[in-house]
């Protein structure tokens, strides 16, 4: 059944109001929906509603509630991906690809051997595109909670703003490091921040600041993942993981 979101301040008892121009736009002229249609709409609160179409104007679409209900979520770690900004448009991917894993935040690193240049415009565009994405996979994959995107941030202000996690990973290519199974088998954390470097992994000087700041060097292997491989088989892992 089509999936749609609606902010929770447009829902009322009974009633829903959807009125984002793109989704006005999907329903009128791409699906081409007419009243009386079924479909399903869920909101930032993670409740889920079965409605029909009511009402289809050029500003705004109006559903009436047939049923609805608090999504029970799976108790699982929270996981948040810092994750180095590739060339071309494979973050898009990666954003897709997480939300779809049940990742539930994203924050776009720019580190030192990143080979993308943002200037303040074109970070503010790109998180914006990356947080419509993030809303498509969430209708697509039936997940009824958005997985946030942060603000293009460096490995500094990441760690700054999330100082309260009780398990931070860094993996890298060089050093002591551990297997995340290793890690996994010494507790189970409420909540989980993995930093993905770059194709050139992250600086000694990165990896420095981030184990001073709590973070444990990790490898993933023996083979050099490209960043969208990494990003995807950690918060993989890590899912899976959190199901047993």
């Amino acid at each position: 059944m089509r999936r749609f979101f609606a902010d929770s301040k447009n829902v009322s008892a009974g009633n829903i109001i959807i009125n984002d121009k793109e989704q006005i736009h999907h329903i009128k002229d791409v699906l081409r929906l007419v009243p009386g249609d079924e479909v399903v709409i869920f909101d930032d609160n993670g409740r889920e509603y079965s409605s029909i179409v009511e009402e289809i104007l050029l500003t705004k679409v109006s559903f009436k509630v047939k049923e609805n209900k608090k999504q029970v979520l799976p108790k699982e770690p929270q996981l948040v991906i810092a994750c180095a900004i590739p060339k071309g448009p494979k973050m898009d991917d990666i954003i897709d690809k997480l939300s779809q894993l049940g990742v539930d935040r994203v924050i776009p690193l720019l580190t030192e051997r990143v080979v993308v240049k943002l200037d303040e415009r074109k970070k503010i565009s790109r998180q914006v595109r990356w947080k419509k994405i993030a809303l498509s996979s969430a209708k697509q994959s039936q997940r009824n909670n958005i997985m946030a995107v942060g603000p293009v941030s460096d490995i500094g202000e990441a760690l700054s703003s999330c100082k309260s996690f009780d398990l931070k990973l860094i993996p890298n290519l060089a050093g002591k490091r551990q297997s995340l199974k290793e890690v996994f088998n010494k507790g189970e954390p409420k909540n989980i921040l993995v930093f993905i470097g770059p194709e050139g992994d992250f600086s000694p000087r990165e990896i420095e600041l981030a184990q001073k700041s709590g973070c444990i060097p990790v490898s993933l292997g023996s083979l050099v993942l490209r960043v969208d491989t990494a990003a995807i088989s950690v918060a993989s892992f890590i899912k899976l993981y959190a199901h047993h």
